[in-house]
């Protein structure tokens, strides 16, 4: 095969605005290009119109029910109103969960089968015209929306790769939650079909073992830790004594939206315990800057804590804190290099937060975000979202600076090696051609030559 005319296809559940998911394939598109400079890509998503914007790839849906690309010219129904009320009429009469039932029998899931088996060929048609298909990493391996989600997608992209004789890769996959037993039957035997599987974490490779998958499997860091992030100019000059923090609030449990199990107690003491903490950080003359790594349905959280913090602050206090509107990667790593530390409860937040070498305090919603500041020693600086309240986070903040000489040199180490590792790692599974890896090696020596002389 010419090494120059290869064409891969990276999938990722991304497209709803989560900039940690974006990074994930950035970062593996980087680390294929490096390798191999003429090779295509090509995005497979949830929103193939986002990922083409973002990326620069040509992209296409994984799922029938994808996002299209948004047509403000198309006028929106007048019939909807009259539909919506006729359905409410009808809900009256006593025959209409018959005919309800008869609907999705006779007419509604004949219709979602077919439109399902037309969708299969034309990801087949894709499939077939790669060389290599990738799960590019990040926490695919759950069964949030349910089996027929998460799960059934990996397992058809994987089984449609399998019968066109494509290699298919799980590049360094989170785990879990996986608690319903066909999503987890789905899960085992996609991987069960792929040619190399690596986890992001042990206690993923733990999970999907737990699940039946007995193959061997390696562990690395998750991708975005290759990631390369441009230098930004940072303002040094400003006062020492008056710290940035990097706030970034997300709808954990926010009945507003449909990413998590609904519980609005959890969700206003969790903002609550954060406008707490923000508080006591700005009247001690902190500034405050708000932010997301996700920036669709976070920016309800982002509003909710805001106006909060400013109808509890006096007018001075209250002008130092400002909230970024942040639009993509590039203007989020800007925002986060002006910052002094952060506080997230967003995994790649926290990854972030470690490619910048910036003190972070997680606020963990799920074992990943514990098991991530676990893994690179840094778990003093991590609080239960369920549990946290303002004298433990203070507390943990106060060691936090105090320390952050040691926490910096600490994630700098850290970072480096998960750097080392992932370059070994994708040096195996993409090698230079031949003469390319030749002309490397002289180069090598040569530097060595020079070095010693």
């Amino acid at each position: 095969m010419n090494w120059a005319h290869k064409k891969i296809g990276l999938l990722d559940h991304l497209g709803h605005g989560n900039l940690g998911d974006d990074a994930t394939l950035d970062a593996v598109a980087q680390q294929i290009r490096r390798r191999w400079p003429d090779v295509k890509l090509i995005g497979l998503s949830l929103n193939p119109f986002d990922t083409r914007q973002r990326h620069g790839i040509p992209s296409y849906a994984i799922r029938r029910d994808s996002k299209s690309p948004p047509s403000p010219e198309r006028p929106v129904s007048s019939t909807a109103p009259l539909k919506a009320r006729l359905k409410r009429l009808a809900s009256r009469c006593r025959i209409y969960p018959v005919l309800r039932t008869i609907n999705l029998a006779v007419i509604r899931t004949p219709k979602a089968f077919l439109q399902e088996l037309l969708f299969l060929a034309e990801c087949l048609r894709i499939v077939r015209s790669l060389d290599i298909l990738i799960m590019c990493g990040g926490g695919q391996l759950l069964d949030w929306g349910g089996p027929w989600s998460f799960p059934y997608t990996l397992l058809k992209w994987t089984l449609l790769a399998k019968l066109s004789g494509v290699p298919c890769y799980y590049l360094n996959v989170g785990a879990g939650p996986l608690r319903d037993s066909l999503s987890r039957f789905f899960v085992k035997l996609a991987l069960l079909f792929s040619d190399y599987v690596s986890f992001r974490d042990e206690s993923s490779r733990v999970l999907v073992q737990g699940i039946g998958f007995r193959r061997t499997a390696d562990v690395f860091p998750d991708n975005v830790y290759g990631l390369e992030i441009p230098d930004f100019h940072v303002d040094h000059t400003r006062s020492s004594a008056r710290l940035m923090m990097g706030f970034s609030p997300m709808a954990y449990r926010d009945p507003r939206v449909s990413f998590w199990d609904k519980d609005q107690a959890a969700y206003d003491r969790y903002i609550y315990q954060l406008e707490l903490f923000a508080l006591s950080l700005a009247r001690d003359r902190n500034r405050l800057r708000l932010f997301s790594t996700e920036i669709s349905f976070d920016s309800l959280a982002i509003g909710d804590l805001y106006r909060a913090l400013k109808s509890n602050l006096t007018i001075s206090e209250a002008c130092s804190i400002t909230r970024s509107h942040i639009s993509d990667a590039s203007s989020l790593f800007s925002e986060m290099f002006s910052m002094d530390c952060i506080v997230t409860s967003r995994f790649h937040g926290v990854v972030f937060a470690h490619l910048m070498n910036k003190p972070v305090l997680a606020i963990s919603p799920h074992p990943k975000v514990s098991n991530l500041m676990k893994d690179v020693g840094l778990s003093a600086y991590c609080v239960d979202i369920r549990t946290f309240d303002l004298d433990l986070v203070t507390n943990v903040f106060g060691r936090l600076v105090q320390n952050q000489d040691n926490i910096k040199r600490r994630m700098a180490e850290t970072t480096a090696l998960h750097k080392e590792k992932l370059l070994h790692q994708f040096d195996r599974l993409f090698p230079l051609p031949p003469i390319e890896r030749q002309r490397s090696s002289t180069r090598m020596a040569l530097k060595n030559v020079c070095h010693r002389s």
